[in-house]
């Protein structure tokens, strides 16, 4: 199916960047989460890196999109062989879409031949809260300073197609490699689209 179904449209989300929590030229918000083998990361461990953040959902279709094309799999192959450090970070509350357990994660990633650094288990959304994360994906640049230099969607074809990746310009590698280059970020912040996150609900 060419455009995002009905089923599909329920579920995209689409913000307007200025409602964003992260906000693209400050600091990227402080964060410690545990991956899936239970080291924890802190991401001033990474000073001096650029550092991807990529928010999952396996249940969600814009998810598979990426996924199931190998999209996503090429742009971590890629970014991590050049020195990146690119977190998938999973934010679904337990009972909600998306919630998995290490060892499901784990296996997900072996089926998918996935290579990020590491998967960020954010079961409370303390991290996606952070980033003000509100889809899947939600993507998220930091440079080597610690200074996020682009906060928005993966590309700008806004649909569950994986056929819709070919030709679609892809945010994320632009980013990286104008900061590599020492450029400003042509576009530094973009609508996010995909999933909205299963977050924890608030307790007061």
């Amino acid at each position: 199916m060419k455009k995002v179904g009905a089923m599909a449209a329920a579920l995209l989300v689409s913000v307007a960047v200025a409602s964003l929590g992260a906000r693209v030229g400050q600091p990227g918000a402080p964060f410690t989460a545990s991956d899936t083998k239970g080291r924890q990361h802190k991401l001033s461990d990474y000073q001096g890196k650029f550092v991807v953040l990529e928010w999952h959902n396996q249940g969600c279709p814009f998810v598979a999109k990426h996924y199931n094309s190998g999209n996503m799999q090429r742009l971590q192959r890629e970014w991590t062989a050049k020195g990146v450090v690119w977190f998938t970070v999973i934010s679904s509350a337990p009972g909600k879409q998306g919630y998995v357990t290490a060892a499901q994660e784990d296996a997900y990633v072996s089926e998918k031949k996935a290579n990020p650094s590491a998967v960020l288990l954010d079961p409370a959304g303390d991290v996606g809260r952070a980033y003000g994360a509100r889809t899947t994906p939600h993507m998220f640049v930091i440079d080597p300073k610690g200074v996020l230099v682009y906060n928005g969607a993966i590309d700008d074809k806004p649909t569950t197609d994986t056929a819709d990746v070919a030709g679609a310009l892809d945010y994320v590698s632009t980013a990286l490699r104008e900061a590599m280059l020492g450029k400003a970020v042509t576009t530094p912040a973009t609508q996010p689209y995909g999933c909205s996150v299963k977050y924890a609900e608030a307790t007061h």
